[in-house]
């Protein structure tokens, strides 16, 4: 699965507990060739190793040992090399398995535990800045699920719509200036007040920004007879072909997308400026960390590569790297932004990822504090 499929519901569904053990293997992959050829190769190895910790831990059952090895031979004889991102996730337990590829690298972890370690997957989550786009016309209205880098169509929540088929009426071929009077029929009003009620369902089941792209009078008329539409950050006023290829649909939206994200990242400059302003500000890995974990932070902005293996003493973080990184001592730990990602989302605080370099000058992280 990708990461636009970690709705609230399945992310709880995910951190369930559930009987003992549930296997959590993660590792890093790579797009293309020949980078690529060595990761069959690690996930060889990880399925070794997580093979030997299940043999030789005296709290697993025979029968449960078989199951769980019996779900992880299935899960990686369905991992396909060919949709590899930068890090495959892979989750089972006795009675199930799940496969996710993700745009944010992970490290190679084996973890047998009662829960699914799942920071990974939120922290990809967030670092997408996922997005719906909504293309309608007077008769048809779909649904897209995108990122910055893929769009897909999304089969669900009622989408995609299509308006009832109407007998000829030569009431409908008069022309209103140059706009159809298509747009002012009560049969099309009623369709887009169904697919409004359609969409404000979407987006209070998973809340997104949302996009849209239409001509004129099917934007304007979508946001006369519903609420959903006045909540959309960006507006492409162009029809959309029903054979528009994904790709050429983010082509289109990508204007929009990068004048959201220009206008995402100053209002976040402001706001840690602002916070500034109040000392309610933290900089640095170290202060950010203690700030997620007492609950005082409000924001917290990290930077879309920032990965930093650490020791933790003292409840202080100490960076480490190279020989030092011994990922079997109990204080290391490999992925120490994305467990704070995870965790400041927990504490109800927001989480956005910045370009590299946009933090620098704080150590790559920054937060604005409650308080």
């Amino acid at each position: 699965m990708d990461t636009d499929a970690l709705t609230a519901g399945l992310l709880q569904k995910l951190r369930a507990v559930k009987p003992y053990p549930a296997l959590s293997l993660t590792m890093p992959t790579h797009r293309r060739a020949p980078d690529n050829a060595q990761d069959a190769v690690r996930l060889r190895n990880l399925v070794a190793e997580a093979t030997g910790r299940l043999e030789a831990d005296p709290a697993v059952t025979r029968e449960a040992r078989t199951a769980l090895k019996e779900q992880l031979d299935r899960a990686v004889t369905e991992v396909d090399p060919r949709r590899a991102l930068d890090a495959l996730v892979l989750l089972v337990t006795a009675d199930e398995h799940q496969i996710w590829q993700l745009p944010r690298t992970a490290p190679e972890r084996v973890v047998l535990s009662d829960t699914y370690l799942t920071r990974n997957l939120v922290a990809a989550k967030a670092q997408a800045r996922p997005f719906w786009a909504l293309t309608v016309s007077a008769d048809r209205a779909v649904l897209w699920s995108g990122t910055a880098g893929a769009l897909r169509e999304e089969q669900d929540g009622g989408f995609p719509l299509t308006a009832p088929q109407e007998p000829p009426n030569p009431q409908r071929e008069e022309q209103i200036g140059d706009t159809p009077s298509t747009f002012s029929d009560e049969e099309t009003r009623n369709f887009l007040r169904t697919v409004d009620e359609k969409l404000r369902a979407v987006l209070a089941a998973d809340p997104r920004p949302l996009y849209l792209m239409g001509l004129a009078p099917a934007l304007a008329l979508l946001e006369e007879v519903g609420e959903g539409a006045k909540s959309a950050v960006g507006r492409v006023t162009k029809g959309a072909p029903a054979d528009m290829a994904p790709s050429e649909l983010l082509k289109e939206l990508r204007p929009a997308l990068d004048q959201r994200q220009q206008r995402f990242a100053a209002e976040i400059d402001g706001r840690l400026d602002e916070a500034r302003g109040r000392r309610a500000f933290a900089g640095g890995l170290d202060e950010v960390w203690a700030a997620v974990r007492e609950g005082r932070a409000g924001l917290v902005a990290v930077e879309e590569h920032f990965q930093q293996t650490v020791r933790v003493t003292d409840e202080h973080l100490e960076p480490v790297s190279g020989e030092a990184a011994d990922l079997t001592d109990g204080t290391v730990r490999e992925d120490i932004v994305d467990e704070l990602v995870e965790a400041a989302l927990d504490s109800g605080a927001d989480v956005v990822f910045l370009p590299d370099g946009s933090l620098a000058e704080y150590g790559r992280i920054a937060a604005a504090l409650r308080y």
